[in-house]
């Protein structure tokens, strides 16, 4: 059972908050539920869309195929009626997003007190939302039985969520940002936990000021974080050659987003893991990490901190904006790694340095200091080991190797499934270019997917995962730069007919991308 919803309508008539409403209650029901935020740079007007996916079973992304179609205007139905299955549902007409909510509701088999209930904790419009909601619900009709599951005790959150409460429970004294999408939604959920948890958030002039306001902070022996997107990224890297130099603990929180300059700003890549790599000048150690998913972005966001603090060191968290703004179901919880704050106020300086902190030109203190750095670099190798630097799923024997990193795990985890769509489109694209049973949609792909998570230092160790298989490289660029450094770090090269590369600003869908893996391993 999989069953895809669609919102859509202008900016500011209310699809975020219908969605929302729907996902919670279908979590609280027992289901499984992932959904997407498509929107444009717009307050008004304009064209806004979320995808919600539920099942009966994990998911973690959307199809291209839409069961329910709820247009709060029509241009969404202009748009989207397109991607409708055969037998699906319209619900349209000149209201309020409540009373779509209400007739959804109904249709879905919902019973009408979870909705009340949700009102509730809305806490805003109760009256006008209960008036809405129920001429909706007593204007439709019951298609569908959802009643409760299991009572499964999940959790429900998005990326920029799990980076906040990884951050709270690692320590967190400060945060510096300067607003920019994808990576103002962490600012929003710290400001809003900062007087509970007793930490601070700033808001400065401009990225430049942000990075260096972290330093003034992180120097007095603060736990530090700031937090970006590309641009304001760029702009940090002069200070990040200064925090290498003089051994200062940093937090970086990096969404991405489509690029480069302004790009596409509300709309999603993973273009910038060469930026991280590569960020500031001279030769210093730093950690870059991806999560996958709202939990590992937790767990990596709190060895994030492990790391910086313990060898004084920037740590990068990398993310993007699918992954920053889509909403899970979690079915466990974050593995929270604690940190020691390691920073005292003392003298520190941006050049080479002798043993009392004092600039030096001299040579042999210049030689010593380089060496200092590379034996803190294979320290961090030896520690970042005892983590999980990579993960593996699927059929662990197979020779068909996927291989990404980020948000693409969702998709990739999901299209790998044996699953029946509510729409048999795609079985029935699938079967015409059978040749074996590889390619039918309702069995598991024979296929292992290698996550990575460490991109550096990164874990050489899983060449004895790629060596000699055929491989599949999926990411949301346009120049496979996961690609390159994996050759880079093992020597192993993957043929452009076998790299899966989407770089329109969108996310993978789970349909789509099987349709796309099969292909290849056919």
């Amino acid at each position: 059972m999989r069953y895809n919803i669609l919102f859509g309508g202008e900016a500011g008539q209310g699809p975020n908050i219908l969605t929302h409403i729907l996902g919670e209650a279908l979590v609280n029901q027992g289901y499984y539920v992932f959904y997407a935020r498509d929107y444009q740079s717009l307050i008004r007007r304009g064209h806004n869309f979320n995808v919600l996916t539920f099942s009966d079973k994990p998911i973690n992304s959307n199809d291209g195929q839409i069961d329910i179609l709820v247009a709060l205007d029509e241009n969404t139905k202009k748009i989207h009626k397109k991607d409708l299955i055969k037998k699906g549902i319209i619900l349209d007409g000149k209201h309020e997003n409540m009373y779509s909510a209400g007739r959804l509701f109904k249709i879905l088999g919902l019973d009408f007190k979870i909705l009340e209930n949700k009102f509730k904790t809305l806490k805003r419009r109760f009256e006008e939302n209960m008036k809405e909601a129920k001429e909706g619900y007593a204007n439709a009709e019951k298609k569908f039985d959802l009643s409760p599951t299991s009572k499964n005790q999940n959790y429900f959150a998005n990326g920029s969520q799990a980076v906040a409460q990884g951050a709270i429970k690692s320590g967190l004294d400060f945060y510096y940002a300067y607003p920019m999408t994808p990576a103002t939604p962490v600012f929003i959920e710290l400001a809003k936990q900062q007087t509970k948890n007793k930490f601070y958030t700033f808001e400065l002039e401009n990225e430049v000021a942000v990075i260096n306001a972290a330093v003034g902070s992180s120097i007095t022996g603060a736990k530090t974080m700031v937090g970006t997107s590309g641009g304001g990224f760029d702009l940090m890297t002069e200070t990040f050659s200064l925090i290498g130099i003089a051994n200062i603990p940093m937090v970086i929180y990096l969404a991405q987003r489509h690029g480069p300059a302004t790009g596409a700003a509300t709309y999603t890549g993973q273009e910038d893991l060469n930026t991280a790599r590569h960020s500031g000048h001279g030769e210093f150690p730093k950690l870059v990490v991806a999560g996958g998913d709202p939990t590992e972005l937790e767990e990596l966001t709190s060895q994030a901190f492990y790391f910086s603090q313990k060898y004084k060191i920037p740590s990068i968290i990398l993310s993007d904006k699918h992954l920053a703004e889509s909403a899970y179901t979690s079915t466990t919880k974050a593995k929270i790694t604690p940190s020691l704050k390691s920073t005292k106020l003392a003298k520190y300086n941006s050049k080479d340095t002798d043993k009392n902190q004092s600039a030096t030109s001299r040579a042999d203190m210049i030689k010593a200091n380089v060496e200092k750095r590379l034996q803190k670099t294979i320290e961090i190798i030896k520690e970042a080991k005892k983590f999980n630097m990579y993960k593996v799923y699927g059929n662990k024997n197979s020779n068909n190797v996927i291989v990404s990193w980020g948000s693409p795990k969702g998709a990739i985890l999901d299209a790998m499934k044996g699953i029946t769509p509510c729409s048999s489109k795609m079985s029935d694209d699938l079967k015409k270019s059978s040749k074996g049973a590889i390619l039918d949609a309702t069995k598991d792909l024979d296929c292992k997917f290698v996550q990575i998570l460490y991109i550096e230092p990164f874990p050489t160790e899983i060449k004895k995962e790629l060596k000699g298989k055929n491989l599949i490289l999926i990411e949301n660029n346009a120049t496979a730069q996961l690609g390159s450094l994996i050759a880079e770090k093992t020597g192993i090269f993957i043929e452009n007919k076998n790299k899966i590369l989407r770089y329109d600003g969108r996310p993978f869908l789970c349909d789509e991308l099987k349709k796309e893996i099969v292909r290849r391993l056919g």
